[in-house]
C-alpha cells in the first residue's frame, strides 16, 4: 500500500505506473498461479460474494476504526491490522 496526496501528482503518477507495470507483468489474471479458467471463475464468484457480505465489509470497517483511533500511518502495521481483522470473515466467506 503507497500513498501519495492530492499535492503530490508526479509520485502519483509514479506509483500508478509502477504499480501498473507489476500487474502487467503478472500477465492475465490466474496465468502467474497456474489456475484453470474454470478454478478462477468459481473463486471470482467467491470473491464477489464475500465483498458483498455484511461481515466482511463490518470487519474492514472495524479494522480501520481501529487504524484511525491509534492514529496508525505506518503501512507494514495497517497491512498487518487489516489481514488480522480480516482473516475469520474472509476465510469463511472464500471457502
Amino acid at each position: 500500500m503507497k500513498w501519495a496526496s492530492a499535492a503530490e501528482a508526479p509520485r502519483f503518477v509514479k506509483l500508478i505506473t509502477e504499480f501498473t507495470r507489476t500487474i502487467q507483468e503478472l500477465g492475465p489474471l490466474g496465468q502467474a498461479e497456474g489456475i484453470a479458467p474454470e478454478e478462477l471463475q468459481d473463486r471470482i464468484a467467491k470473491a464477489l460474494a464475500a465483498v458483498e457480505s455484511q461481515k466482511v465489509r463490518m470487519a474492514f470497517g472495524t479494522a480501520s476504526k481501529a487504524l484511525r483511533k491509534d492514529n496508525v500511518l505506518d503501512p507494514d502495521t495497517i497491512i498487518k491490522t487489516v489481514q488480522t481483522k480480516m482473516e475469520k470473515s474472509l476465510g469463511s466467506a472464500l471457502t
